[in-house]
């Protein structure tokens, strides 16, 4: 080989060897994870002086809590939102009301850095061991920077154990910046499984991702604990209720409770519409009657007496979002009980604007109190669940009150169009619904006795409340063939005159023994009916062949 060509080919050869070892390298390179640590000041975020960065469960949260000295502060939208929904903000008497199932604390709030609660900026702060009275959770909290991790979830927790020391990251993937280091046999929540890593956060505040082959199968974990707080307990009837609400518009009426109820049987309580608000004060009128009690106790009923917040002109917002007014209602409802010798309270506040969803919960739970401590059964109306009723809390109603009611009925209404007022999917959804929030030992299905007479003229729609008998009546008079219609498990029929079509879904002894029917399919607390006068006489033994099946 000629000499002059030596060094060319020796340095060919050297840029091939640099060419092979860079793309070993970089290969090489590809799979050997990152060391690199993320900086916890970006990943928690900016702080100003006195606060603290919130991890809540799974969440890391944008909002922050204070520090003062040792004391922690918790803003208390966050721990209602995410861990204990009973601290109430009296705002007109700066304070915080908790209520037990036997007690109603309070805490009074302060400008500085107090005892239990503290207002600052015009926002509630609610220190952490005042929290913890009453809440079970684990808190962890770190400096550098300053934050406080708490888990509050210990049932049925997915999670994964890690099976050999290794790392969390920021990111999936090993060139993600570590997060912080994990050892063997330590229990991860896992928050998402993907092809290669899973989602995880440790109790600590770390919510990142770990390598899937580094940890073991996912399952539910329950974790043990000791903390104890004081359970409500209920009065609640041993046979199945069977209920009816009497409506009751004057002193006098009550005198007719003899004749209302002469032809029922079955009926183990009836419910008549005594109370209703006045004014914001929560001041309320009464026409409960002793006597009325009396003769009902005769026939072996209880008596639970109806309030409502009809009262067009009185705000049931402006009312219940006082104490003082919210506690005047409580204690005048409990004077007329012991002065009548009542068995229990039926709450019928209905149309609830989002506004006031916390006062009235407040509310059940301040009356659930001297409801227990008085041996009155409380029960509480409510529709049939939608979207726009969820501010309602059926779960938290049904932690604090006897029995929850299901309104089954007014599917269609005055101003909607034609249809039925309770078929039997819409009733059944309702009650699926409900039972996804409240046990269905404390759960009463209410049935209508009425139906809606439906009349279109020229495309607009009129109706009319009438009871069974009348239904019954206009179907006779005006010669209409029913048929059996299996969509709403009902009859239906529907004629014309002069001009306009009538249609009417009747509720007659069929209808009525496939919703009572739902009662045992669900294995309900019973069941309630609107209203006494409304049913035919063979109804009362529908109801009771169908509700004891």
């Amino acid at each position: 080989m000629n000499k002059k060509y030596k060094p060319i080919i020796a340095v060919a050869v050297l840029v091939i060897l640099v060419a092979i070892l860079g793309i070993v390298t970089h290969v090489v390179m590809k799979y050997i994870p990152s060391s690199e640590k993320m900086d916890l000041n970006e990943y928690y975020g900016e702080m100003a002086d006195g606060q603290i960065a919130l991890v809540i469960g799974t969440e890391k949260l944008e909002e922050r809590g204070l520090v003062d000295g040792d004391r922690v502060y918790l803003p208390l939208d966050v721990v209602n939102t995410y861990l204990n929904q009973r601290y109430y903000w009296d705002s007109a008497n700066q304070q915080i009301l908790y209520a037990t199932p036997s007690e109603l604390t309070s805490a009074s709030a302060s400008s500085e850095a107090g005892d239990k609660v503290w207002v600052k900026d015009d926002k509630v702060y609610l220190n952490l061991t005042y929290v913890q009275e009453y809440t079970d959770l684990d808190a962890y909290i770190t400096k550098d920077p300053y934050r406080i991790a708490i888990q509050y979830k210990f049932k049925n927790v997915k999670t994964v154990t890690v099976k050999k020391n290794t790392s969390i990251r920021y990111r999936g993937g090993i060139k993600s910046a570590i997060l912080t280091s994990v050892k063997k046999g330590t229990k991860l929540r896992l928050i998402e499984e993907m092809e290669n890593w899973d989602q995880v956060a440790t109790d600590d505040g770390y919510i990142g991702y770990i390598d899937k082959k580094k940890v073991g199968e996912a399952e539910k974990t329950k974790f043990e604990r000791s903390f104890k707080r004081e359970q409500y307990s209920y009065l609640t009837m041993d046979s199945k209720v069977n209920m009816v609400w009497h409506q009751v518009t004057s002193t006098d009426a009550n005198a007719y409770f003899a004749d209302a109820t002469a032809n029922m049987t079955g009926v183990n309580v009836i419910s008549p519409t005594w109370f209703y608000l006045t004014d914001t004060s929560g001041n309320i009128a009464s026409i409960a009657s002793a006597d009325y009690v009396s003769q009902a106790h005769e026939k072996g009923l209880q008596v639970w007496g109806l309030i409502d917040n009809f009262t067009q002109e009185v705000s049931t917002t402006e009312t219940l979002s006082s104490t003082a007014a919210r506690q005047n209602i409580i204690s005048q409802l409990i004077q007329a009980a012991q002065d009548v010798g009542m068995d229990g309270i039926n709450v019928d506040f209905e149309s609830l604007s989002e506004d006031v969803g916390t006062h009235f919960l407040e509310f059940l739970r301040e009356l659930s109190i001297e409801c227990h401590k008085n041996n009155l059964v409380l029960s509480v109306d409510n529709p049939v669940p939608e979207d726009f009723t969820s501010h309602y809390d059926r779960a938290e109603q049904g932690r604090v009150v006897d029995y929850v009611i299901i309104m089954g009925y007014d599917e269609h209404y005055v101003g909607s169009e034609a249809g039925s007022v309770a078929s039997l999917p819409w009733v059944e959804q309702g009650i699926q619904d409900t039972l996804d929030e409240v046990p269905a030992k404390r759960v009463i299905n209410a049935i209508p006795f009425y139906t809606r007479l439906w009349r279109t003229t020229g495309g607009n729609v009129t109706s009319e409340a009438i009871g069974m008998d009348q239904a019954q009546q206009t179907i006779a008079d005006n010669n209409v063939e029913t048929y059996w219609d299996k969509t709403t498990s009902q009859n239906y029929g529907k004629y014309d005159i002069d001009n306009s079509t009538y249609q009417i879904w009747l509720e007659d002894a069929q209808s009525v023994a496939e919703k009572v029917k739902l009662v045992s399919k669900y294995d309900l607390a019973g069941v309630s009916a609107w209203k006494l006068g409304f049913e035919n006489n063979g109804i009362w033994q529908v109801i009771s062949d169908n509700l004891n099946n």
